[in-house]
């Protein structure tokens, strides 16, 4: 069962890694997966959170990071040692069926961490702010979904190791949504006052 489904991981990466394979995915891919290609997202957030909110803006971002922080600890320090799954871009196996858009890195692959540590923020701030504003949700997965997607697509990841990553993002961003949710009296936080 397992071996079957490590064939089908792989089948499903070279599809979208090789068999997905243009001009316009090769330039774009590159960027989603940088952190700086999202820098502008990350200062508005900071400067609308803390412009509308003021303190709870600032305790909002605090779960923020604190919701990066478990994700990016656990999946990284936790689960991947546990794991040491190889990278596709290191898997020998591939190398030469598949396309490598980027530098591989010597990390291991399950989970991968850039999806663990976005679909945790996305949830977190689906959780904290879908009641007042329902676009939030579709706009911060589809957020984290490129992110996740850009990682198969550039050879860094299979795609086990990213929706794997983004159901546990996903369960740690919903606990601390939660967290904060019951830290910040809910009905305080959803009416503005």
């Amino acid at each position: 069962m397992l071996e079957q489904l490590i064939q089908f991981d792989q089948q499903l990466f070279l599809a979208i890694n090789k068999g997905l394979s243009n001009p316009f995915f090769d330039w774009i891919m590159p960027f989603l997966r940088n952190r700086y290609f999202w820098a502008p997202l990350y200062l508005f957030l900071i400067v609308f959170l803390a412009r509308n909110y003021g303190k709870r803006g600032w305790m909002c971002l605090l779960f923020l990071v604190l919701t990066f922080g478990i994700c990016d600890y656990f999946s990284a320090s936790v689960v991947k040692p546990a794991f040491e799954r190889l990278r596709p871009c290191n898997d020998l196996s591939l190398k030469d069926e598949m396309n490598i858009r980027v530098t591989c890195g010597s990390g291991f692959s399950f989970p991968s961490t850039h999806a663990t540590n976005h679909f945790g923020m996305a949830m977190f701030l689906t959780g904290t702010f879908y009641s007042r504003w329902k676009w939030v949700a579709p706009l911060a997965f589809i957020w984290a979904f490129s992110i996740a997607f850009a990682q198969v697509y550039v050879g860094v990841h299979f795609p086990v190791d990213v929706t794997t990553g983004a159901l546990l993002g996903c369960l740690i961003g919903y606990l601390t949504s939660t967290l904060f949710l019951t830290f910040k009296f809910e009905k305080q936080w959803k009416s503005g006052n």
